[in-house]
């Protein structure tokens, strides 16, 4: 779909709560009474409203805003729109399905506003994956399920934190099917998608690099073949159709080197070999945004924080960093002649 282009000074942001049993409510409440996010856009929270309000009395958050449906909302304060789904309170640090419920319901009406065009990008709290499947979802996490709700062919997890953005050839595996999954098909495919993605949102000429899967990106075969038959043939026929992508380069100094500013972004082979480099160097800041979706969407860089949620004591700091760059991506793709492809 394409949405025609306009500009937007403050643009809608929908915020979901995640799991309510975690730190989303608390750190969602302290993000949106920030005077930059609310410079920046109109958040709309989004997430069972009684939740949201119980946990603002019992932690003393600020939570009067007014609660309004998707024909109300207005380019203004800060508004909850209230995707119900909780009839009793949840329990802090708990798995239970009806948490995961609740926080599918908002994932559910985040993805409706936007794909409505009532809201021009939605951020996302944590959610936490044990509660998911206790409430029956046949996704894994996030990605996965906006993937399917959006009818995206494909998608990418990308982490962004200033100079450094990664992403990830495939997310929720166990290490053995991550290692089976590289193949040319699936590389070739990513660094497609992310470079026109990058495009997208600013980053005029893509400069990519891809981790090598083995240690020293095999070292010329001595630690193992599936760089020379998977990952060299999959980047030699990106740059062959004018793409600039590197690689496959040793992980352990890549991402170094990209955070540097030698590269605009990274491919990991799996989850832990991108996520470790993004969390040392920025944990806290780092954005996640997932490519190839037909709309924005950004998440916080950390889980739900079950031993912590409910003291009162989590850092809003990444959620913050999502919600502003949910924000600059709207205001980029939205701007008078910029067509949004969507």
């Amino acid at each position: 779909m394409t949405r025609a282009p306009r500009s937007i000074d403050k643009p809608r942001v929908g915020i979901t709560i995640g799991d309510p049993a975690g730190i989303g409510p608390e750190i969602v409440l302290k993000a949106v009474i920030r005077e930059d996010v609310r410079a920046a856009c109109t958040p709309i929270i989004i997430g069972d409203a009684a939740e949201l309000l119980r946990q603002a009395a019992e932690l003393s958050l600020f939570a009067d805003f007014p609660l309004v449906s998707s024909t109300e909302i207005k380019i203004d304060e800060p508004q909850i729109f209230d995707s119900h789904y909780l009839n009793q309170p949840v329990q802090w640090g708990t798995f239970s399905a009806s948490a995961g419920k609740a926080a599918i319901a908002a994932i559910e009406a985040g993805v409706k506003l936007c794909l409505e065009r009532k809201i021009d990008a939605m951020a996302t709290a944590p959610i936490n994956k044990e509660s998911l499947k206790l409430a029956g979802s046949p996704y894994p996490g996030h990605t996965e399920m906006l993937t399917a709700l959006c009818g995206a062919d494909k998608s990418v997890m990308c982490f962004v934190a200033n100079n450094l953005r990664v992403f990830l050839l495939t997310i929720h595996l166990s290490l053995a099917d991550a290692i089976n999954k590289i193949k040319r098909e699936l590389v070739t495919s990513a660094i497609k998608l992310v470079a026109s993605e990058l495009r997208r949102f600013g980053v005029e000429h893509p400069r990519i690099a891809i981790a090598g899967l083995n240690p020293h990106a095999s070292e010329h075969g001595l630690f193992g073949n599936e760089e020379a038959i998977e990952i060299e043939p999959a980047i030699a026929e990106c740059r062959n159709i004018g793409i600039d992508v590197q690689g496959p380069f040793p992980a352990d100094t890549i991402f170094l080197r990209a955070w540097r500013g030698e590269f605009d972004a990274v491919g990991a082979c799996y989850h832990d070999q991108g996520l470790i480099a993004v969390k040392c160097l920025a944990f806290g800041e780092a954005v996640n945004v997932t490519l190839g979706l037909p709309i924005i969407r950004t998440s916080v860089d950390h889980g739900t924080a079950f031993d912590i949620a409910g003291n009162g004591v989590a850092d809003p700091g990444s959620m913050v960093q999502a919600i502003k760059l949910a924000a600059q991506y709207a205001r980029q793709i939205y701007e008078p002649g910029n067509q949004a492809d969507e």
